[in-house]
């Protein structure tokens, strides 16, 4: 019976403890744990660039069909296929002795002239003189001066007859009519060439800099020039344009933007338009597929949030949360617009000022209180690990708490028990 004294004292010592650890937890089920932490952004209105990426193609500044200027028969291909060649370089060589013969005729038919021109002369000038002794008659005067403008004219046409001879020479070699890389080969030696024909010898193509043709829906481009006019969007001066590559990558070299198209194109309803591009290191090649980036106004009074904010329900429909002056969290839907970075534009639903949450939003219930905080893009990725260390840490402090409360008083139950 001395035992039992002891021993029941103990047995209610623990069942006080117990419960008033219910009592506790029930206390912490009904709102007794604090706040959760949130980073919030808050919303303010921008003026924000419009940045179009549009669909292009990369073609020459210059393209040039080699072709012959006369008929003849190719006797040597001078250039290296693919290589750079210059303005007025020796592309083939035409075999030139048909067109040598031509010269030296020619030439031999201008020193005929010649002489018929000299004894026309001499003679105009004796009929002048024997006209002013009057020993001539007016009439064998007239005839000396016609003959000598007819010897002047055959002189004039075998001049001519020489130079065009020349030329045909100097057509034997076929040069670069422009500056550029040059293609393949189309003709070897031994080929006959006619300067009538239809083939081209060579291409030759400039690649710097190089155009950027890329097109345009003609409605987008009516919608932006009336928000224009109605004041909603700010004009861009700049003409500056940029490149991405086909694998995603940006062209490390800036263009400018040099037209649009007067008329759209009635199969596509698209506008082209034209950017100039610097291409030393020849990275573009004509036909390449671009999207071309250009800036073709702002638009003022923008509201923009980090794009992680925005979720989406069941529905499909956008929402973010804000808080309230109070520090309470409301879920509030969204209109979205464009993205701008990593950023989306908030058409409607969101107004200047109010605070969204971008972190921490998963801990949030619609009507209860937050402890908001800034929210550093910088500690963002270091921040994502954050909501699955912070769920841990209260279980931490639950186990200790829970060890705190219920080790103590069984300990002391224990004490009392000896």
């Amino acid at each position: 019976m001395r035992l039992t004294r002891p021993f029941v004292i103990a047995t209610m010592s623990s069942l006080l403890v117990l419960a008033g650890c219910q009592k506790e937890e029930q206390a912490q089920g009904a709102g007794g744990f604090p706040p959760p932490q949130v980073a919030v952004i808050t919303a303010t209105a921008e003026t924000v660039p419009i940045i179009n990426e549009l669909p292009g193609r990369i073609a020459a500044t210059r393209t040039a069909e080699v072709r012959p200027r006369i008929s003849g028969i190719v006797v040597e291909r001078v250039f290296q296929q693919g290589s750079i060649v210059k303005e007025g370089d020796v592309l083939y060589r035409i075999d030139p002795k048909p067109f040598q013969v031509q010269v030296d005729s020619a030439e031999a038919t201008l020193r005929r002239a010649k002489a018929v021109q000299l004894q026309a002369r001499q003679s105009a000038d004796r009929q002048e003189q024997l006209k002013k002794s009057n020993v001539a008659s007016a009439q064998q005067y007239d005839d000396a001066v016609a003959q000598l403008a007819q010897a002047d004219a055959d002189v004039a046409i075998a001049e001519a007859g020489l130079a065009t001879a020349k030329l045909n020479l100097e057509y034997a070699d076929v040069k670069a009519p422009i500056s550029g890389r040059i293609g393949r080969a189309l003709i070897t030696e031994g080929a006959l060439v006619s300067s009538t024909g239809t083939e081209a010898l060579a291409t030759i193509q400039q690649l710097d800099p190089v155009y950027a043709d890329f097109t345009q829906s003609a409605t987008d481009l009516i919608r932006l020039r009336k928000a224009l006019e109605e004041g909603d969007l700010i004009e861009n001066n700049s003409a500056d344009v940029r490149l991405l590559l086909d694998d995603g990558s940006a062209y490390p070299q800036p263009g400018k933007l040099l037209f649009s198209e007067a008329a759209v194109d009635a199969s596509t309803g698209q506008v082209t338009l034209r950017g100039e591009f610097p291409n030393p290191d020849n990275d573009l090649l004509p036909g390449m597929y671009v999207r071309v980036q250009i800036e073709q106004g702002s638009e003022k009074g923008v509201v923009l949030v980090p794009q992680q904010a925005v979720q989406r329900d069941s529905a499909g429909t956008a929402n973010v949360y804000v808080v309230s002056a109070d520090n309470k969290a409301g879920i509030r839907p969204v209109r979205i617009g464009r993205a701008v970075d990593t950023r989306w534009v908030i058409t409607d639903g969101l107004k200047d000022g109010e605070r969204v949450i971008v972190e921490g939003f998963q801990k949030v219930q619609p009507g209860a209180e937050v402890v908001p905080a800034d929210w550093k893009p910088e500690d963002a990725a270091a921040g994502a690990d954050a909501p699955a260390a912070g769920a841990e840490a209260p279980k931490a402090d639950d186990a200790d708490k829970t060890g705190a409360v219920d080790g103590a008083p069984a300990a002391d139950a224990t004490e009392q028990a000896k």
